[in-house]
C-alpha cells in the first residue's frame, strides 16, 4: 500500500478538527488527496500533506495508547471533511509498517 499522509504545518503542528473535545486527524491516501481537500478546506491552506512514518506515529499516539485524537480516513477529497472512515491506532500503525 502506498503512504498515508495527515497535514503538518511547518512549526510541526499538525491539522486536526474538533469534534465535540476530541479531536479528529483527517488522513489521506494520496498527497493528491491531500492538496485537494487543503484547496477546498480554508482551515488547512498553512498545511502541507506529510507522509505518516514511525517517527510520526510515535509523536501522535502515545505510549500507553490514550489519547483525545481520532484518525479519520477521507474517502473523498471533495466532500465534507466528516465523510470517511474511523481508524484506530493499531490499524494506522499496520498502514504505516506496510508503507515502510
Amino acid at each position: 500500500m502506498s503512504s498515508i499522509y495527515a497535514m503538518q504545518r511547518a512549526n510541526g503542528d499538525w491539522f486536526a478538527l474538533d469534534d465535540h473535545g476530541r479531536f479528529r486527524m483527517p488522513l489521506f491516501s494520496s498527497i493528491r488527496d491531500a492538496m485537494r481537500a487543503r484547496a477546498s478546506y480554508w482551515g488547512m491552506l498553512l498545511f502541507k500533506p506529510v507522509a505518516l512514518d514511525g517517527r510520526s506515529l510515535k509523536e501522535l499516539v502515545p505510549s500507553d495508547g490514550v489519547s483525545d485524537t481520532d484518525f479519520w480516513l477521507v474517502d473523498n477529497p471533495f466532500t465534507n471533511l466528516n465523510r470517511g472512515r474511523s481508524i484506530d491506532r493499531a490499524q494506522l500503525s499496520l498502514l504505516v509498517q506496510d508503507a515502510a
